[in-house]
């Protein structure tokens, strides 16, 4: 392969790999959701420079092959004649199906001897890990039942080995077991909750989703399982202000888009209707509906202490900086941006599937109305940054009502079970800031006075895209979660229609357990 044709097989699979994992000799490198990287096949080499917080890695790039879904890569460090090998992943979990398999077959009979030793008074009937996909369970989660007469308890584990992001949705699937449960053995006992357990150390997001939970409708408990102890520690659940998050300081808008007046000017006039995004003080981003191609910073001159304007461009986390050289090539990105996110563009060019969520978002964001006329157009915020100590949040859409009534925005462009619990976290944040009067203290809503009651939670997806789950989940969140859930017309590319909308009602005897 040519460098040139090398160039190109990395960038389109890495385009569609944002998730993605980099492996060198069998350990993670760098992981594409924080990590950035640039290929370049000047001078008749093809290089690929990877870099993030930790590290900083330069390949030249001899062969690739995609197998089984990996992108396999024969590289050749600088300084050194012999061939490595280095594999980008789109799967997480490297495990070999059986690895997996043994692992939780092994974690279904621990979970089991913890069980009987930690609830002596409750009967363990029969665990099992079996795929259910008509009820949306899969082999990662051990189910069962703890029974005491005419009582019983839903159960349900994950084990140390699976990925962070199973281990923070198992609350998801512990509530859709828990319901599938109680119609089950509805003519035979009463399911009073839900017991889950997570491995020591994981149960940050989980705790603070349950936290949010209605009280009235089961019993949650939550509990820390170290698996080679086999102990169990049960974690607090019922503090509900008790939330590890950080509200980032909203950038002055204006003295932003003076700073880099001449990157804006550069770049509207290759592509005017170009969105620019004001990051922080220091960054500026551009993105097309929604998909991010460049950047603009403040570098730090070699050798000096004053700093200069920087552009970089790429989509996902290609970034290359933006010099004489290149310019051309970032041109003809800016064209194919301009043909392919169309609303009526090619659906198998990447350009155009890409980043489907920001698509949504930047049409709502234009006019927030168009979902609710409650809502303020003149007061909206989108991808606002709120950390904790396990994630790094950022909350689609944050607006107001035209009273002052904050309201928080969860999107998704395709069906996905985790909408709701995903909401409730944004909500969750975005309330614990708002008590303590920090939106406005931190530069947010200038000029308004926000009112003291707890935010709206509205979660958009298209119509024919939101998970049949979605009901059964909702119906679990606290009873001050004032939510709606809007279904969109399928074809909000070409403008964002609402076509159906639930919101909350008060829970029946039936759903109070």
């Amino acid at each position: 392969m040519t460098p040139e044709s090398l160039a190109r097989m990395l960038e389109t699979y890495l385009a569609e790999a944002r998730d993605a994992v980099v492996l060198e000799d069998g350990q993670t490198i760098f992981d594409l959701n924080t990590a950035r990287y640039s290929v370049s096949a000047e001078h008749g080499k093809c290089v690929l420079h990877l870099w993030s917080a930790e590290r900083n890695t330069v390949r030249r790039v001899l062969e690739a092959e995609v197998k089984h879904d990996v992108l396999r890569l024969s590289v050749q460090r600088f300084g050194q004649s012999k061939p490595a090998k280095l594999d980008i992943c789109r799967e997480r979990d490297r495990r070999t199906p059986s690895a997996r398999k043994a692992a939780r077959a092994a974690y279904q009979r621990r979970l089991g001897r913890i069980l009987e030793r930690g609830f002596p008074d409750l009967r363990v009937e029969r665990l099992s890990s079996a795929m259910d996909l008509g009820r949306s369970f899969g082999p990662i989660y051990c189910r069962g039942l703890l029974r005491r007469g005419r009582s019983a308890f839903a159960v349900l584990g994950v084990n140390a080995q699976e990925t962070q992001p199973s281990i923070d949705a198992s609350l998801t699937f512990g509530l859709l077991w828990l319901e599938h449960l109680r119609q089950r053995e509805a003519a035979r006992s009463v399911v009073e909750g839900l017991k889950l357990f997570v491995p020591a150390g994981t149960a940050a997001v989980v705790r603070e989703r349950m936290a949010h939970l209605n009280r009235g409708a089961a019993k949650f408990e939550l509990y820390e399982l170290n698996e080679p102890e086999e102990s169990l520690e049960a974690v607090d659940t019922a503090d509900r202000g008790n939330i590890a998050t950080r509200l980032m300081r909203s950038p002055d808008e204006a003295a932003a888009r003076e700073r880099f007046a001449a990157s804006i000017a550069r770049i509207t006039s290759l592509l005017p209707q170009a969105e620019a995004v004001v990051l922080s003080p220091s960054a500026m981003a551009f993105r097309l509906r929604g998909l991010e191609f460049a950047q603009a910073r403040l570098e730090a001159e070699r050798g000096s202490f004053r700093s200069a304007e920087q552009i970089v461009f790429g989509v996902g986390a290609n970034e290359t900086v933006l010099d004489e050289g290149n310019a051309p090539f970032f041109e003809h990105l800016v064209g194919a941006l301009a043909q392919a996110r169309q609303a009526d563009g090619r659906r198998d060019d990447p350009l155009w599937r890409m980043r489907p969520e920001r698509w949504l978002e930047s049409l709502v964001v234009r006019d927030v109305s168009a979902l609710d006329s409650r809502l303020d157009p003149a007061a909206v915020y989108s991808q606002v940054p709120a950390f904790s100590a396990s994630d790094r949040a950022m909350i689609d859409v944050l607006t107001t009502t035209r009273d002052g009534r904050l309201a928080v925005l969860e999107l998704k462009a395709d069906e996905d079970i985790h909408l709701p619990l995903q909401g409730l976290d944004y909500w969750a944040r975005v309330s614990w800031h708002h008590a303590r009067g920090e939106f406005q203290q931190y530069g947010y809503f200038p000029g308004r006075e926000l009112i003291a009651e707890a935010p709206l939670l509205f979660l958009v997806a298209p119509a024919l895209r939101v998970h049949p789950a979605t009901d059964t989940l909702l119906r679990y969140l606290a009873p001050e979660i004032e939510w709606t859930l809007l279904g969109v017309d399928e074809r909000w590319r070409e403008g964002v229609r609402v076509v159906f909308r639930k919101k909350r009602t008060t829970p029946t005897a039936d759903q109070r357990g």
